[in-house]
């Protein structure tokens, strides 16, 4: 049987239509948008082949946006908690999800160099939205995110642009998310494969009751040889030609340095501390698949709760309860964010494709064929 957890839109398998033995029962459409209200949408910008002429190209990069509560409920912020595994890398917004423990309006991700473009539109969208009347002054910090693309992008051209940002936002929607070379993801490299964007989610039971848990990542990290899906060495034992050297940098061979983004949502209620806790145990998942968190990777992760939004106000008293797991019901959710980060980088790799870009340099994308056979003939499937 196939449908969206297990197959993409256009047909293509995913990770479990391929049989791979995932461990957890997913939603629906195995993604983060399993969690009801989460909205996400992108912007995919690729033009040009041949030698880097910065500024015009070739472009091969984009914009991811989530919306926690979707457009619908953009004014109600969530309950929010951060965890910098390795910070070598930027996430706006985040001393104040530290401070208040909440985070407000969208959730955008991006290149390294666009991340400043990124947030101001978030900003002139959320403005936007008190319409062209509003006279009274606004106060807004969003979250934008990035990892690095310069490998196969002209990162110092700048082709994102506001108008890409503030049309990633407005196309958002709970639909299938955009997954592989898509949106922020366009140009990322993960374990020296092609990656980008990825997400899985569990249907989890705690306290004695059904909640959804969903991963999204914007996956461009990783050494070759320590990838190990599943515990199977398919990085150091896959004959897949490796991404050219890159003289100018540190880094000894392309993409082998990155960053991770990793966006964890819940309908569960969760107090701020709590889901700090759950972000802390992301970096349990990018274990899992051989994570190292190497020096230059910036590795930083946000989980939000969906929860309680009549007690989110400003106002004098919060008009509604305030409802919460307890901290010794947390384990079901700390073994789903584990897991559904885990399957999410298997996802971020299985949707990407070959890409070639700036100065003929190509990135192949991970093999379905040969790494269901390793995963055969090392028992796993």
């Amino acid at each position: 049987m196939s449908g969206p957890a297990t197959h993409q839109p256009d047909g293509r398998p995913r990770g479990r239509g391929l049989g791979l033995p995932f461990p957890g029962q997913t939603g629906p459409t195995n993604s983060i948008v399993d969690v009801a209200g989460v909205e996400v949408g992108a912007v995919t910008l690729v033009r040009g082949d041949g030698r880097l002429a910065v500024g015009q190209g070739p472009v091969r990069t984009g914009v991811t946006a989530i919306l926690p509560r979707g457009r619908a409920g953009f004014a109600t912020p969530v309950f929010a908690g951060l965890n910098s595994l390795n910070g070598n890398g930027e996430m706006t917004g985040s001393h104040w999800i530290l401070e208040s423990g909440r985070c407000e309006g969208p959730v955008t991700i991006t290149n390294t160099h666009s991340v400043g473009r990124a947030h101001a539109a978030s900003v002139r969208w959320l403005v936007g939205q008190a319409g062209p009347g509003a006279t009274d002054p606004s106060w807004n910090l969003p979250v934008a995110a990035e990892t690095y693309d310069g490998y196969l992008n002209d990162i110092n051209g700048f082709h994102v642009t506001e108008d890409d940002v503030v049309a990633a936002i407005d196309g958002a929607s709970a639909g299938f998310p955009p997954l592989g070379n898509r949106g922020g993801g366009t140009g990322m490299i993960c374990y020296q494969f092609k990656g980008g964007n990825g997400s899985a989610s569990r249907a989890i039971e705690a306290a004695g009751r059904r909640w959804t848990l969903g991963a999204f990542v914007q996956a461009n990290f990783g050494r070759r040889e320590l990838f190990v899906p599943l515990g199977v060495p398919a990085g150091r034992l896959l004959e897949v030609p490796l991404p050219g050297p890159l003289p100018e940098l540190a880094a000894p061979v392309g993409g082998a340095e990155g960053s991770i983004i990793v966006v964890v949502a819940t309908d569960a209620p969760l107090l701020p501390h709590q889901c700090a806790r759950l972000a802390r145990r992301v970096s349990l998942g990018l274990a899992r698949t051989g994570s190292i968190a190497a020096n230059g990777s910036g590795d930083i992760f946000l989980a939000f709760s969906t929860a309680n939004a009549e007690a989110l106000s400003d106002d004098a008293l919060a008009p509604g309860r305030l409802d919460y797991l307890p901290d010794a019901a947390l384990d079901p959710l700390f073994e789903a964010t584990v897991q559904a980060t885990e399957e999410a980088i298997l996802e971020a790799l299985l949707a990407a494709d070959t890409m070639t870009g700036i100065d003929g340099r190509t990135v192949h994308a991970l093999p379905h064929g040969p790494l269901v056979d390793l995963m055969r003939a090392f028992g796993r499937m």
